[in-house]
């Protein structure tokens, strides 16, 4: 486990279409530890930068997120917005994983400083490599000036991309004009 402030920030959907990550979080079984009425998980799934899921309780607040087969997680990108939700965004956040609720291992533990926009925060084990899970907890341990209640604008959960090809130049380098006009396909 570690502890990070500097996070980084990125576009997801840009991962995406580079064919970095693909998005699992649609193969998932998400539930929250509390909500209120119309602020809830078809909110923060919705892809609407506007719409949010509201916490209504006591701290932390949770995300769960359960896969129906082991998943390989490479990286949360979470989106808040500090400018208009000031002590409803999270200053400090916990990422835990495992198979279920009973085995949860914190992973991850992020700080915030005033985030605006896409968070991304990196999901790796021991050897620096993605992990493999059943489940995944979002916990919010912390608001922004002591708030009660959180806001979370969007979540995606991304799986890295496996190449399963084999690449041309596992075969040697094509020198002739003749061999060279088939080294791609177009």
């Amino acid at each position: 486990m570690s502890t990070k402030t500097g996070v980084e920030t990125v576009d997801p959907v840009r991962e995406e279409r580079a064919g970095k990550v693909r998005e699992v979080g649609s193969q998932a079984i998400w539930s929250l530890s509390s909500c209120k009425p119309g602020f809830g998980v078809d909110q923060l799934r919705d892809d609407c930068m506007d719409t949010y899921w509201q916490s209504d309780g006591q701290l932390p607040h949770l995300v769960n997120i359960q896969f129906r087969r082991k998943t390989t997680v490479h990286d949360i990108c979470i989106f808040t917005d500090y400018k208009l939700d000031e002590s409803y965004t999270p200053s400090r956040i916990s990422i835990r994983a495992g198979t279920n609720f009973n085995d949860l291992q914190e992973v991850e533990v992020i700080d915030l400083n005033e985030p605006t926009g896409w968070v991304l925060i990196p999901i790796k084990d021991i050897h620096e490599k993605p992990i493999r899970t059943f489940m995944i907890q979002i916990a919010v341990i912390s608001n922004h000036q002591n708030g009660r209640d959180t806001h979370m604008r969007q979540i995606k959960i991304h799986s890295p991309m496996e190449c399963r090809g084999i690449g041309i130049e596992e075969s040697g380098n094509f020198v002739t004009v003749e061999c060279q006009q088939y080294s791609c396909i177009r």
